[in-house]
C-alpha cells in the first residue's frame, strides 16, 4: 500500500532543483529511485539505483554522503546498495534523464565508475577507498553561457556518458553529479547533487584503470572548480582526476 505525502508538501519538494529520474541502458528503460514515492511504497520497488536524500543538495565535500547522496551525515537516511544491476556492452552509451533542471543551477555534469567485487554492487559499499575514476565530465563552454547542464534546463531532456570500451568486464558502480556553482558566495563554494546506479558491463576488455579517487577525498572545498564565481567570463576547470581514456 503506499502511503501518501501531503500534496502542498509534495510539489514544493519536485519542483526544485532535481536528480536522475530514468534511464536507458543496454537498450532497455529502468526507472531510478524516487525519493518522494518509494519510502512510502510497501513492498519499496527494487531498483539498479541506490537510494538519495531526494532532490536537495549535499554542501559539504569531506560528508560521506557526498559519494553516492542520501543523509547519513544528518542522522536521516544515508545511501545504500540497489538490489538490482543493468546490463550494458562496454563501449555503449547510457542515457540518463533528469527532472527538470533550474535555471540558476548552472554548473558541471560528472560521471564516475568504480568496479565493485565478482558477487556484484548490490553488497558494497565503496566507503573512503579509492575506487574511483572518472569518465566524463562536461563543464562550461568557453566563456559562454553554456554549461554540461544547460541541456537539463529542457523538459524531457538528457545527459550521458559512454562506458569505457576497454575496461574489464563485471559489476560496476557509477557516481554521477550535476555540480551547482550558483552559490559560489557560500563555503564550500558549490551545491553537490550526485547518485549511483549500478551495472553489469559486458565486453572483452581487459582495462583495470588508474588514477583512483575517493568519495569524500577527491574534492576540496578550496577547489578552483568549486569555489568558481561562474558569473564571471573565465575559463572553468571541473574538479577531480583527468577522464580515464582508452
Amino acid at each position: 500500500m503506499k502511503y501518501l505525502l501531503s500534496t502542498v508538501s509534495f510539489v514544493a519538494a519536485v519542483a526544485a532543483h532535481g536528480y536522475v529520474d530514468n534511464a536507458t541502458i543496454g537498450g532497455q528503460e529502468y526507472t531510478f529511485y524516487q525519493p518522494y514515492t518509494d519510502p512510502y511504497t510497501s513492498p519499496t520497488p527494487d531498483r539498479i539505483s541506490r537510494p538519495i536524500q531526494g532532490n536537495g543538495p549535499i554542501q559539504d565535500v569531506t560528508l560521506s554522503d557526498l559519494q553516492c547522496g542520501g543523509y547519513a551525515e544528518g542522522g536521516i537516511n544515508g545511501s545504500s546498495p540497489a538490489a538490482l544491476h543493468a546490463e550494458a556492452a562496454a563501449g555503449s552509451d547510457v542515457e540518463l534523464f533528469w527532472t527538470l533542471w533550474p535555471e540558476s543551477h548552472i554548473g558541471p555534469v560528472v560521471t564516475y565508475m568504480a568496479q565493485c567485487p565478482d558477487t556484484g554492487c548490490n553488497d558494497y559499499m565503496p566507503g573512503s577507498d579509492a575506487v574511483w575514476f572518472k569518465v566524463k565530465e562536461e563543464g562550461r563552454t568557453g566563456t559562454t553561457n553554456v554549461w554540461g547542464d544547460t541541456l537539463l534546463m529542457k523538459a524531457g531532456a538528457s545527459v550521458s556518458y559512454t562506458i569505457p570500451k576497454c575496461i574489464k568486464p563485471g559489476y560496476y558502480l557509477v557516481r554521477h553529479e550535476i555540480i551547482a556553482l550558483h552559490a559560489s558566495y557560500t563555503y564550500p563554494g558549490a551545491q553537490f547533487y550526485p547518485g549511483c546506479h549500478q551495472l553489469k558491463v559486458t565486453g572483452s576488455g581487459s582495462t583495470t584503470p588508474s588514477d583512483l579517487v575517493s568519495f569524500p577525498g577527491a574534492y576540496k572545498g578550496t577547489d578552483a572548480g568549486i569555489t568558481y564565481d561562474a558569473y564571471q567570463a573565465t575559463e572553468y576547470t571541473v574538479p577531480g582526476p583527468s577522464v580515464f581514456t582508452c
